[in-house]
């Protein structure tokens, strides 16, 4: 089979595209054929070794196909079905196994398209709003990154529940494309934790999902409330240095929190709900899809040199 394969970290040359022989599932496993995958920053993190695996290994995390054979012991999935499947490494190829808790139906409803293009982002999009800071009607939310695709996401989803959506994107373009999304004002990077309190009334955010990290960590905790929340969901300009835990109580007893999709979503069965609420967040409208573009499996490496130079407004997918 096709794959792309990193032998060490680096930089978006260390993706290189390669012959492997077809997997053959184990118990409890399944082997997807991949019909679209979904490109994510942390494919990013793996390839240049912020986050440590062993070389050499396949990268991505995301896809949505059709099942090609099924391990012992698997029960309810059949060859043939439509699945998609997130955090599972290895889904750079035209065929990936996969554990069969991963797995997730597609109703057919959904395209496989939309189901790449929302299962990872859309489910940290999913958690983020109903779990790690279940939003409420009349909260005020900032979104930072509110033109990428989990940015897109967190403003459709925090819009769908009542929050008032103030998105921060680096360009004017960008700008527009957060309020295409629903946000109720689109901010620049400059000063933006100083506009937030002005549009506020000096009271201040609830809750902000800043997905950059270090550049906009320290504004991000002046644009709160008194208990308001910062959530870090991405660190995309960089990992947020030490922090002084009394910043936030001197900015008014705030809560910090760095979560993950596998602490909310810890099991089978609490990813099938979650997925099957998304999937119906999808069909119903209140979730759409923004796909920027389609790219050839080997050109994986434009698709990463894109995402990193923050180029995406949308989500990026990559076709075997």
């Amino acid at each position: 089979m096709r794959a792309i394969q990193v032998s060490r970290a680096g930089d978006a040359a260390a993706l290189v595209p390669v012959e492997l022989p077809d997997p053959t599932p184990a118990a409890g496993e399944v082997v997807v054929r991949n019909a679209v995958i979904g490109l994510n920053f942390i494919d990013v993190y793996f390839r240049d070794g912020t986050y440590p695996t062993t070389y050499p290994f396949v990268p991505g995390q995301e896809a949505a196909g059709t099942v090609a054979a099924v391990g012992e012991g698997v029960e309810g999935i059949a060859v043939g079905d439509r699945v998609a499947y997130a955090t599972q490494l290895g889904a750079y190829a035209e065929l990936t196994t996969v554990p069969a808790g991963k797995l997730v139906p597609i109703p057919e409803e959904v395209h496989l398209r939309d189901a790449a293009a929302v299962l990872l982002q859309g489910l940290a999009a999913h958690y983020l709003t109903h779990t790690t800071h279940a939003l409420a009607p009349g909260e005020s939310v900032v979104v930072l990154a509110a033109a990428g695709g989990l940015g897109q996401l967190l403003v459709q989803m925090a819009v769908h529940r009542g929050a008032t959506v103030i998105a921060v994107a680096s360009s004017e373009e960008k700008r527009r494309i957060a309020l295409a999304a629903g946000a109720q004002q689109a901010l620049p990077y400059d000063d933006f934790d100083e506009r937030v309190q002005e549009l506020t009334g000096g009271a201040g955010a609830h809750v902000v999902y800043d997905s950059v990290g270090s550049d906009t960590f320290e504004r991000s905790l002046r644009s709160l409330r008194r208990r308001g929340h910062l959530v870090v969901c991405g660190l995309s300009s960089g990992p947020v240095g030490k922090v002084d835990i009394e910043l936030l109580r001197t900015a008014g007893s705030l809560s910090l929190t760095r979560p993950s999709l596998a602490d909310h979503v810890p099991d089978a069965p609490s990813l099938r709900v979650a997925a099957a609420e998304l999937f119906g967040y999808v069909a119903d409208g209140v979730v759409r899809p923004v796909v920027q573009v389609e790219m050839p499996l080997p050109q994986v490496a434009d698709a990463h040199d894109l995402l990193e130079r923050r180029g995406t407004t949308g989500k990026v997918l990559l076709t075997p």
